[in-house]
């Protein structure tokens, strides 16, 4: 065996793991038995938008799939009802549990009949995993007990008294309820192999905050940017125009609960400054979209949209001064602060003259329009120092660093949030930044790049605030491939009466992947990531789709898959559906289209579930094992080492080392 001493040096190391030609060959042995098995489930949303007791909900029942096994399992030998109330107990085991309780006249005789049914799911969705990997799975106080009874092999045991005398077990020392809870908890972790989401998880909707602790826990996401994640991020790392432009999309919403109560951080001097200098009377345009869940007085409205028209305006100057400083950005003539002519009451927009919809400016000085005054400033740093204080919001930052990017490339499937950047004619669109052109693949990497430069480069270097700059551009910049748009009209939709103004012109991408091309392109946009065959799709969200109006989200020949279906209640009317969920299992590609959610506690009192439509999107031509999966590429790059190992030990290269 002719080996570099780089090859030696590694296989040495190995050596340390699997000391011996036994332990190799063993090693080889379960990962050659792993790549047989099928590929793990993977589900898809997108653009959940603070929605959190819907995503809550989608997340427990595996996006009906959890239903589909119970039907399965059970068939009609249960009646539909009973069916419900199962599925319920194991989306919301520990909400459901006492009240199904109080109604049972005979409790031991229910807990049996749950407990074997639950025993029959959980074998179910365990019965593609390996014994070790449901393992990991278990809970580890009771984890033996749960172990043996998905695995008991009833050649060796009498199935009705294998189990009775479990149960019987269980009973006995007042265990059914943590066992209940403990199997719901498995079945749902089983259900589902892994997570991703395409974006936009914050904004709008009233708690993205819980949304990301659901994620935090799960045991396998990733998330792909979106624009709305990306500004967080930059007033996370204490970006002064994030900052105002997070606060002024949580006022627009009336969404105050998600920053004092969920980030813990106070708004007093923002309530003070807006009443000194936006006391006075103040026009609807200003007054925050109200949720039709939410009771707010009149007095807490108006208070609300004085704040919202004091952020929008130091908004403003924050943006001019991030214009200004960065030229690359391309966003000349946006700065609209300097482009008001105050004595006459007429802003330059788009090459004309329109006049103002407000004339009311009371701490901008028509000499110097974008500086800050004083108060300003020292609001500026309070606010920007209670974001980047903020603990828990830290925490929700860098998950979504640590779990995040700007794209990924996964299993054969491209996922990003917004557009690959396209000339009208189909060419990758090239965008200058720092004296260098990037198109296509090395646009996304150079934007993955500048958004961690934003959070992670030294406090206070130039590095770190060009970064921060960067996150802002990613949220609205003409060419971010996480916003794919002309631009954000949030002034002109403030202060401009001419709607031809507030269009915000989509990236040729949307036109091209829905028109006659649209399978050519998306081809070549899979092969600049590295992607070829018919079983590699792009996957993204970020514009909904308007199903009410019969639009497909499936483009370019079932190449592309648009999962932005509405998920937020603001977009249900838009939209006519609540999102969309897609599945990708050993079979293929399932699209689940979701109708609103109640609340949780309607769910859980009245066995209420999402309704779901399924539509298959693609049907693998057979069934899609590990060893197709990146995952096995990785498993069959790991055999080869492995056998590298092995012919050094019988060749006599290596020593064994043990029995």
């Amino acid at each position: 065996m002719a080996d570099s001493g780089e090859q030696l040096r590694y296989l040495q190391l190995l050596s340390k793991e699997f000391p011996t030609i036994a332990a190799a060959a063993s090693e080889i042995i379960r990962i050659e038995a792993l790549l047989r098995l099928p590929k793990g489930t993977e589900h898809f949303m997108s653009d959940l938008h603070g929605e959190h007791e819907a995503f809550l909900h989608i997340l427990n029942n595996a996006s009906g799939v959890i239903r589909e096994k119970i039907d399965l399992v059970l068939g009609d030998s249960v009646p539909a009802h009973d069916r419900a109330e199962l599925a319920t107990l194991i989306y919301y085991p520990v909400q459901k549990l006492p009240e199904i309780k109080a109604r049972q006249p005979d409790l031991d005789g229910w807990y049996r009949r749950t407990l074997l049914q639950l025993i029959q799911l959980c074998r179910l969705v365990s019965s593609k995993h390996t014994r070790a990997h449901v393992r990991k799975c278990l809970p580890a106080n009771c984890g033996y007990i749960l172990d043996e009874l998905l695995h008991a092999h009833f050649e060796d045991h009498d199935k009705d008294l294998y189990y009775g005398q479990i149960i019987d077990s269980i009973l006995r020392y007042e265990r059914a309820d943590a066992y209940i809870i403990r199997f719901c908890e498995v079945i749902k972790h089983l259900a589902v192999d892994t997570l991703h989401i395409l974006g936009d998880v914050f904004d709008r909707g009233a708690r993205p905050d819980l949304i990301m602790d659901q994620l935090i826990a799960h045991h396998d996401v990733d998330i792909q940017w979106g624009n709305h994640d990306v500004v967080w991020m930059g007033a996370a790392a204490g970006s002064a125009v994030c900052v105002f432009t997070v606060l002024k999309t949580s006022l627009a919403y009336g969404n105050l609960d998600l920053i004092e109560t969920g980030y813990g951080i106070s708004l007093r001097s923002l309530e003070r400054f807006a009443m000194d200098f936006y006391g006075g009377p103040i026009d609807r345009r200003w007054v925050p979209h109200a949720d039709d869940r939410a009771h707010i007085s009149p007095d807490v409205q108006l208070r609300n949209a004085r704040m919202h028209k004091a952020v929008t305006l130091l908004m403003f100057k924050l943006e001019a001064q991030v214009i200004a400083r960065n030229p690359d950005f391309g966003m000349q003539g946006r700065d609209y602060l300097n482009q008001i002519d105050y004595e006459k009451g007429t802003v330059r927009c788009q090459g004309k003259v329109y006049p103002l919809l407000d004339r009311d400016f009371p701490t901008v000085d028509p000499a110097a329009p974008t500086a800050l005054t004083p108060r300003e400033q020292a609001l500026v740093e309070e606010l920007c120092r209670a974001f980047t204080q903020s603990e828990r919001l830290q925490r929700h930052v860098q998950f979504l660093y640590a779990h995040g990017a700007v794209y990924k490339v996964f299993n054969g499937n491209l996922l990003f949030h917004g557009a690959v950047p396209m000339t009208p004619g189909g060419a990758f669109a090239p965008e200058r930044f720092e004296g260098q052109l990037y198109s296509g693949k090395a646009l996304f990497d150079y934007c993955d790049r500048r958004a961690r430069q934003g959070y992670f480069a030294p406090p206070g270097s130039p590095e770190r605030r060009a970064g921060q700059d960067f996150l802002w551009y990613l949220w609205c910049g003409s060419l971010s491939p996480i916003f794919g748009r002309s631009a954000m009209t949030t002034f002109e939709r403030l202060y401009i009466a001419d709607e031809t103004t507030h269009v915000e012109i989509k990236n040729p991408y949307y036109r091209l992947v829905s028109g006659p091309r649209s399978e050519e392109i998306a081809v070549r946009i899979l092969a600049e990531f590295g992607l070829a065959g018919e079983g590699c799709h792009i996957l993204n969200g970020h514009v909904p789709v308007r199903a009410i109006e019969g639009e497909d989200p499936v483009k370019a020949g079932g190449r592309l898959v648009v999962i932005d279906g509405g998920f937020c209640r603001a977009y249900h009317r838009r939209t006519g559906i609540a999102g969309y969920t897609l599945v990708y299992n050993s079979r293929g590609m399932t699209l689940r289209t979701h109708q609103p959610f109640e609340s949780t506690a309607k769910a859980i009192l009245e066995d209420e579930d999402i309704a779901s439509k399924s539509k298959p999107i693609y049907v693998a031509k057979e069934r899609i094992l590990v060893r197709d999966t990146d995952e096995g590429r990785a498993f069959q790059a790991t055999i080869a080492d492995l056998s590298r190992l092995l012919e050094a030990y019988r060749s006599g290269v290596l020593v064994q080392h043990g029995d």
